[in-house]
């Protein structure tokens, strides 16, 4: 592969980034066309069900006659099968394009090699493995779901400089949040929020901050809610019930909700990887486990995670709720207005998921 490879399958990854949060159990996919050193034609996919990422770049292509002379890149290997649209390695071959540049190739059954296997039995020059881990990267969150069955895994906290969550909360203090971080930081936390498939939180957290647990600081689709109720302890005035956002609530009582609400039965037994088994039956990609110190601290131990972000604010509290410890060094480490942001990485070699 050369540089102007790699460019243009970086221009991939830029295109495929703007599908986060919007399509659902598809993967990431951008596509780029070139006829010499020249850009001709641009596509990513959009949303879930809609015309996939080699599509919109064909279509976009104001030249069409100079297809047959061009490269097409595109990050992950291109369909083989009738799904909700048409294969693209069909309309590629249709177009007589000459040469694919694929990043990753898709371990999805119905792919899986039999795209890479049609183009070339037509004649197409495929070259695979180009910026191969940094394609595996993009698309971590697909392939954790696939090949393991089990939402991608983000755990998110705020904590003090001194290495606290919260206040230690007596019955009948106010409900509400304890504000570690800025407005600026809870702006991003909403858009962290509106690129995973759901959020999750334990019941210790609905009772005493009642959070809303949706993107009102941020555009996009809203997550889907989940928490774990397994005595019923949590009321009807809590904004996880209001009924108006998806909402999963695993309970071991019989309980009935209105509107968007709907609940899991559990028995006792159920741990961490029984309630990421369910919210992969329930179609959910990723999910960002927001709190409490309990519910993270069970990921963690369990090794039920896959990345991990952390902000620590300037105040403390000297006593309280005490935040999770990490076993490892984080990733990578950023100032954002005053607040320090760390970012751990359970697994450094994501292309390990496909082992």
């Amino acid at each position: 592969m050369t540089d102007r490879d790699h460019n243009y399958m970086r221009r991939c990854f830029e295109l495929a980034l703007k599908g986060l949060g919007f399509t659902r159990t598809n993967p990431l996919v951008g596509c780029v066309i070139v006829h010499g050193d020249r850009i001709i034609g641009e596509g990513y996919h959009h949303e879930f069900g809609g015309p996939h990422a080699e599509v919109n770049a064909i279509r976009s292509v104001k030249e069409p006659e100079l297809l047959p002379e061009s490269t097409l890149y595109c990050n992950l290997e291109p369909c083989a099968h009738h799904g909700k649209t048409p294969p693209c390695s069909m309309l590629i071959r249709q177009k007589k394009i000459p040469r694919v540049v694929i990043s990753l190739m898709d371990p999805f059954p119905s792919v899986n090699g039999e795209g890479v296997r049609q183009l070339r039995e037509a004649g197409v020059v495929v070259e695979t493995g180009c910026l191969e881990e940094e394609g595996a990267y993009l698309n971590r969150r697909f392939l954790t779901y696939l090949l393991k069955k089990r939402p991608y895994v983000v755990l998110k906290w705020a904590q003090t400089r001194d290495g606290f969550m919260d206040l230690e909360r007596e019955p009948g203090d106010p409900v509400g949040t304890n504000w570690i971080s800025g407005p600026v930081c809870r702006t991003l936390v909403h858009k962290w929020r509106a690129e995973e498939s759901a959020i999750m939180v334990g019941t210790g957290t609905i009772l005493t901050d009642n959070p809303r647990l949706n993107i009102r600081r941020w555009t996009g689709e809203n997550p889907v809610r989940v928490t774990v109720d397994r005595r019923g302890r949590i009321p009807a005035s809590a904004h996880i019930l209001s009924g108006n956002q998806d909402t999963i609530i695993f309970t071991g009582m019989a309980s009935k909700y209105s509107g968007k609400t709907r609940s899991i039965q559990i028995d006792p037994s159920y741990g961490i990887a029984d309630f990421l088994e369910e919210l992969h039956d329930q179609k959910l990609v990723s999910v960002m486990v927001e709190g409490g110190a309990s519910m993270l601290s069970s990921f963690l131990e369990e090794n039920l995670w896959d990345e991990a972000r952390v902000l620590t604010g300037k105040m403390t509290f000297s006593q309280g709720v005490k935040a999770p410890g990490m076993p490892m060094d984080p990733y990578e480490t950023e100032e954002i207005s005053g607040t320090i942001l760390e970012v751990y990485r359970n697994r450094m070699d994501i292309l390990e998921i496909l082992k």
